[in-house]
């Protein structure tokens, strides 16, 4: 029941947590855990193409271009809407990838239950930092954040594959955390007008 659940759906929302703030980087480590044999990773026969060549060369690529894409301004906020539809899709198929024990129309209705809300949630989240970074600093603070965003989306792949009981939790302080950064990213001050005296 465990390990044939329970341990896969954690997985499966700390991959879709990790999707809806980068689309392909937790599909890529997913594909090459599985490629590889590690964390005891394995992936459905249905979603075996994953693993294949190919498919991590695309993979490999795209995340790239995401990762650089997303430190732009005005590219992040394109890849961000992209993202709305993208992400969520993203998450189901990479929860769907996991279920291996399960009956593959369950495991594909599971997947969807399990991975696109998530995965819009945090794109929901991730699109309110961006929003109020750009209000902010006119879009300097960006990359920082997104630097960030990188750092966690690799985090909780890594978490989801090492401690996959850990995940409800990581998942709440993720929210927290992107919210928090919203609100100080919200708070900080705005440069004054050089040209505003400071009597007035």
């Amino acid at each position: 029941m465990i390990e044939t659940y329970v341990l896969p759906i954690l997985l499966g929302l700390g991959l879709a947590a990790s999707t809806g703030l980068r689309t392909f980087l937790p599909l890529l480590m997913l594909a090459g855990a599985g490629r590889l044999g590690l964390f005891g990773v394995e992936i459905n026969d249905q979603m075996a193409w994953l693993t294949g060549d190919l498919a991590l060369l695309a993979l490999g690529v795209a995340t790239v271009v995401e990762l650089i894409g997303d430190k732009v301004p005005a590219i992040d906020h394109a890849l961000h809407a992209v993202g709305f539809v993208t992400r969520p899709l993203a998450a189901a198929a990479a929860a769907y990838a996991v279920f291996g024990g399960m009956d593959p129309a369950v495991g594909a209705i599971v997947a969807v239950i399990v991975g696109a809300p998530t995965a819009l949630a945090f794109n929901a989240a991730q699109g309110g930092t961006r929003i109020a970074s750009t209000a902010t600093t006119g879009g300097l603070g960006n990359p920082i954040v997104s630097t960030i965003e990188d750092g966690l989306s690799i985090g909780t792949v890594l978490i989801s594959f090492l401690v996959p009981f850990l995940i409800p939790f990581i998942l709440l302080g993720l929210l927290w955390l992107v919210f928090f950064l919203a609100s100080r990213v919200t708070r900080s001050p705005r440069p004054t007008s050089r040209g505003t005296s400071v009597g007035s």
